[in-house]
This record gives structure tokens, C-alpha cells and sequence, in this order.
């Protein structure tokens, strides 16, 4: 019997990364995991080990109302949110087509506070909960050529603060985690796209620089595993009064205090610098 026996979590992005490797940790603590992701192929491992697989797109209304609807019939509700699908779109704002810009949002940050909207009445009813949103380091800092990417979590931030005030009179926890840098696949979409929309043109060169070094340092071997944010996933699910912000993984902290302390020249240049 773990800490989580008897309750039921979502965790969404479960095909990979930081999605995965907390669905092994909640299954690992007793709970009945729910795992959701657009390509379900990708789930077997999860499939085997006790999870049940949804196919959960977050753009779409109906994808999301079908998944709830499933856990609701299946096990009486979700105890357990971790809205956690997300990806990075990077290139120069001028480059970047408003429609991907617009697809960025629907993901981040739509598809992740529709879900919440869906979840939160059975939340309500039962007087407990704890919802997980994955934001970013990038949520508190900004880097050149991710300025969609970090329009959209500074946005969970925001939510999530206001969110966390609303919904403790009910008894459901609104959680932040905050990664650093993570051995996943997310800097090397990110590379790519930046790429894509920026390898010509007026912000070629820059643009350029930046992805090789995303690219460096998404192949390295200095990043936090995704299992390290897993933990503290658990760790804030299985708290009593759990931190309203877990800032976590490679860079996550020198990077947030740097943007805090430094006035924005100077933090303009040591960005310019590393970037």
C-alpha cells in the first residue's frame, strides 16, 4: 500500500520525459494512473507496468471531455492533475507564423486550463485535490527566440497563482513545478524549430547560434533527468501543504536569482552572452 492508494491521477505527455517517469513515480505510490498522450504507441512500457493508457489530444474539446469522462465512469474522478503536455516553439517573433504562435497557446496553455476546468468540479465535490502545472524556468526568465515559448509559461504562472487562491477554499492544492534544463527531447524540437523559422533571413545568424547551442546542449551530458522532476512531482502530490512553486533541474535556480537580482541591461547581456 503506497501514500497515493486509493487515488486517481491524469498526467498528461505520459509518452515520454518528465510525463513518463511521473507516472511511473504516482503508479509506484499506490495510485491508479491514468496516462495520456497523443501518440499511445509510444506507452507500452507504461501499459505493462499498471497504467492505463488514454489517448488524450489537449487541442481538442471533445479528446478531453471523452478522457474525464472515462476516469469519471472508471474510478469517480481525477485526485490527481498533472497537466504536463507542452513543447517548445522557438524562433524570432517576427518569424514565427501566428498560427503556430496560436498552436503554441492551445497547447501550453489552453488545452492545460480547459483540462483544469474539466477536472475541477469532481475536485470541488469531494473537497480535495492537488493539480500540477509544469511551467518552466522559463516562466520567471526570457532567453532571444523563445519569446512564444515563454509568452505561454509566464501565462501558466499567472493562472496558476490565481488558480491556487480560487480553489483553496475547496480544498485542491494548485502546484507550480518549474524545471531547468531536462534530458528530454524538448531542446532539440526547440532547436528544430528555431531553425525552421529563423535559419533565413534577417535573424539567420543569431538564430543559428542559439539552436547549434541548444542543440550542444540538449546532446550533453550536464541535464537533470526527467525522473528528478517526477520526485519532486510526488513530493509535492503527497504533501500535506505542499509549496505553491517547486523550481527544480540544471540552471533552474542560478537562472531565476540571476533575473530577480540583476536589473534587465545587465541580465540583457549575460543572456546575449550565453545565447
Amino acid at each position: 500500500m503506497g501514500t497515493l492508494s486509493g487515488k486517481t491521477a491524469l498526467v498528461t505527455g505520459a509518452s515520454s520525459g518528465i510525463g513518463q517517469e511521473t507516472a511511473v513515480a504516482l503508479l509506484g505510490e499506490g495510485a491508479t494512473v491514468f496516462a495520456a498522450a497523443r501518440r499511445t504507441e509510444r506507452m507500452a512500457a507504461l501499459r505493462e507496468r499498471g497504467a492505463r493508457i488514454i489517448e488524450l489530444d489537449v487541442t481538442n474539446d471533445g479528446s478531453m471531455r471523452a478522457a474525464v469522462e472515462r476516469i469519471r465512469s472508471e474510478t469517480g474522478g481525477i485526485d490527481i492533475l498533472v497537466n504536463n503536455a507542452g513543447y517548445g516553439s522557438y524562433g524570432a517573433i517576427e518569424d514565427v507564423p501566428i498560427d503556430e504562435a496560436r498552436r503554441q497557446f492551445e497547447v501550453n496553455v489552453f488545452g492545460l486550463a480547459r483540462l483544469t476546468q474539466l477536472a475541477l468540479p469532481g475536485m470541488r465535490d469531494r473537497g480535495s485535490g492537488k493539480i500540477v502545472n509544469i511551467s518552466s524556468m522559463g516562466g520567471r526568465m526570457y532567453t532571444p527566440f523563445g519569446g512564444w515559448y515563454h509568452a505561454t509559461k509566464y501565462a501558466v504562472e499567472a493562472l496558476s497563482d490565481c488558480m491556487r487562491l480560487e480553489t483553496k477554499p475547496f480544498g485542491v492544492d494548485v502546484i507550480l513545478v518549474e524545471p531547468g534544463a531536462i534530458k528530454t527531447d524538448w531542446g532539440i524540437i526547440a532547436a528544430e524549430n528555431l531553425r525552421k523559422a529563423s535559419a533565413s533571413g534577417a535573424y539567420a545568424g543569431q538564430g543559428g547560434k542559439t539552436a547549434n547551442k541548444l542543440t550542444k546542449m540538449y546532446t550533453g551530458s550536464g541535464l537533470t533527468e526527467a525522473s528528478v522532476i517526477a520526485k519532486t512531482i510526488l513530493k509535492g502530490v503527497t504533501a500535506r501543504r505542499p509549496k505553491s512553486r517547486y523550481l527544480v533541474g540544471y540552471m533552474a535556480k542560478p537562472g531565476v536569482f540571476a533575473r530577480i537580482v540583476l536589473g534587465d541591461r545587465i541580465f540583457d547581456r549575460l543572456i546575449g552572452f550565453m545565447s
